[in-house]
């Protein structure tokens, strides 16, 4: 069968809009059952420069979730999907993160009544993977130890909860292949390996491969690439993916461009320094003669 890719923005957000999908892809990804979710989208729109010289303008959409687990607790989830990975995108993602933490709409109140903060786990799904780390999906744990034995200690507090966080990372493009578990099979939906020779916008998915109660996931993004609109954005995506790759193509050859020209500049003050101590080595020859 033939699905949208989510790798597209607009249809990840179609994806994670479906409740129902949206707890089935959490609860497979953080290893408990998500009982309940809030999703709340955040957009931060700005302007991309088209080959043209005009501006495209850009919507950005990261993903929090305030999830309800089976043990009775609650996680804020931050998810990014990246196409790409650039030298920015720590800071990035370090920002988002120190908003998130700071934000007061990121508590619950405890049975006393009192404001406490929401532990946060991380989420990213990148489309270029890590350099050092060959595995599809990393899972990040922390673990309390204590420092004079060793030991772990197997209690957790709401202060340490609040102020460190557990993270995965779900690697795009090492997903091929592997099929090892249901995570993994879950997650093929993702492998760009997959996507149609005709229509990148697409991927063909075997159906009897996928895992069977995850199904929903399959059928859903179906009726994404079923929808115009939907395609027209991710036309959208690729002309902002192209002009942004076109901008830093266009800065690394200025940049060559100006490595050259100052080669070319040394070069020629070299010249002339040797011309010019040429001249007065045949002035010093002449006077003495």
């Amino acid at each position: 069968m033939r699905i949208a890719n989510p790798i597209y923005d607009v249809v990840f957000k179609y994806l994670l809009d479906d409740e129902k999908v949206a707890r089935l892809l959490l609860s497979a990804l953080l290893g408990k059952e998500v009982l309940a979710l809030q999703f709340r989208p955040t957009e931060v729109q700005h302007e991309a420069p088209r080959p043209d010289g005009s501006q495209l303008l850009v919507l950005r959409m990261d993903f929090a979730a305030t999830v309800q687990l089976e043990d009775g607790g609650s996680k804020l989830v931050l998810i990014e999907i990246q196409k790409a990975r650039t030298a920015r995108d720590v800071q990035r993602f370090r920002r988002y993160l120190g908003t998130n933490y700071a934000s007061p709409e990121n508590t619950y109140l405890d049975p006393e009544g009192r404001p406490q903060s929401l532990p946060i786990v991380t989420i990213y799904f990148l489309g270029e993977g890590l350099e050092r780390v060959d595995v599809p999906v990393l899972r990040i744990n922390r673990h309390y130890l204590d420092v004079a034995t060793g030991d772990e200690v197997r209690v957790t507090d709401p202060f340490v909860e609040a102020l460190t966080h557990d993270a995965i990372v779900v690697q795009i493009n090492r997903l091929k292949n592997h099929r090892r578990t249901e995570l993994e099979r879950l997650l093929e939906v993702f492998d760009q390996g997959l996507a149609s020779r005709s229509d990148p916008h697409l991927l063909d998915i075997l159906e009897e491969n996928f895992p069977e109660r995850h199904r929903e996931v399959l059928r859903r993004l179906m009726r994404a690439g079923a929808e115009e609109e939907l395609r027209g954005k991710m036309d959208v995506e690729d002309d902002v993916l192209a002009a942004f790759q076109d901008h830093a193509r266009e800065a690394s050859d200025f940049r060559q461009a100006l490595l050259e020209k100052d080669q070319i500049i040394g070069e020629k003050d070299q010249i002339i320094e040797e011309k010019d101590l040429l001249i007065a080595d045949l002035t010093r020859r002449l006077g003495k003669a």
